[in-house]
C-alpha cells in the first residue's frame, strides 16, 4: 500500500520515481503543503474507496507515505 500512496504522492508532488520513501518526512522535505493535502486526499478516497476524517489531516498523521498508508488500512 505505501507504493500506492507514494506513486499517488509522485503525481501530487511532481516527484520522480524513486525519489520518495516511505519514512521521508513530506512536510520537512517541502513537499507537501495544504493544497497538496487536499489533493492527496481526494486521490486517496478515489484510489481506495474510503473516507477519511477531519482529524486524520494533522500533520503528525500524514508526515510521512507509511503514515498515510497506515491511515488508509484503520479507515478500510
Amino acid at each position: 500500500m505505501e507504493q500506492q500512496v507514494i506513486a499517488i504522492l509522485n503525481d501530487i508532488v511532481g516527484a520522480e520515481e524513486g525519489e520518495l520513501e516511505a519514512d521521508m518526512d513530506l512536510f520537512e522535505a517541502g513537499l507537501l503543503d495544504s493544497f497538496g493535502v487536499v489533493q492527496l486526499f481526494v486521490e486517496l478516497e478515489k484510489k481506495f474507496g474510503v473516507v477519511l476524517a477531519v482529524e486524520d489531516i494533522s500533520r503528525e498523521n500524514i508526515a510521512t507515505p507509511a503514515l498515510i498508508a497506515q491511515r488508509i488500512k484503520q479507515a478500510l
